[in-house]
C-alpha cells in the first residue's frame, strides 16, 4: 500500500516539510499538565498561557528547537522540613511543546499570578512579484 501525502500531489510541490511538521505535532505529548490557553491577541500575534502555580521563574525554561517551542518546568527538590498532611498542588516536572509555523517568533514571556504568558508574533510576509526570464537554447 502506498502512502499518499501532500508531497505526492503535483500541485503541492515543496510541501513535504509541512507534512513532516503535521506528523510531529500528532506525536507530541498530550498529557494535559499543565493546563494552557492559546489566544489570538491581534491579527498577527498570539499568547500561550500555562497555569504553573507553585513554579518560580527559575524553575521554568523556554526554548525553541527546530521550530518547536519547548516549555519545561522542574521545581527544585528543597526539603525545608515541611511535613505535608495533604499535597494537592502538583509539583511534578513537565514538558509542553508547541510547533511554530514559519515566520512565528517568540516576542516575550512573563509570569503573572501563577500564570506563564508566552507571546508570539508573526511577521507579515512581504509580497514579491518576480518575472522569470526565459532562456533561448
Amino acid at each position: 500500500m502506498t502512502k499518499v501525502g501532500l508531497g505526492s500531489h503535483p500541485f503541492f510541490l515543496g510541501f513535504e516539510q509541512l507534512e513532516r511538521l503535521m506528523e510531529r505535532t500528532v506525536k507530541s505529548e498530550n498529557n494535559g499538565y499543565p493546563p494552557f490557553n492559546i489566544e489570538q491577541t491581534s491579527a498577527n500575534s498570539y499568547r500561550i498561557t500555562l497555569a504553573v502555580a507553585g513554579f518560580a521563574e527559575d524553575d521554568l525554561s523556554i526554548t525553541i528547537e527546530d521550530r518547536q517551542l519547548m516549555i519545561r518546568g522542574r521545581q527544585s527538590e528543597e526539603d525545608d522540613g515541611r511535613i505535608f498532611l495533604h499535597r494537592g498542588i502538583a509539583a511534578r516536572q513537565f514538558q509542553r511543546s508547541f510547533v511554530l509555523a514559519e515566520g512565528v517568533e517568540v516576542s516575550g514571556a512573563a509570569m503573572e499570578n501563577g500564570l506563564l504568558h508566552v507571546d508570539l508574533s508573526r511577521a507579515e510576509p512581504e509580497k514579491v512579484v518576480r518575472t522569470i526570464q526565459i532562456d533561448r537554447r
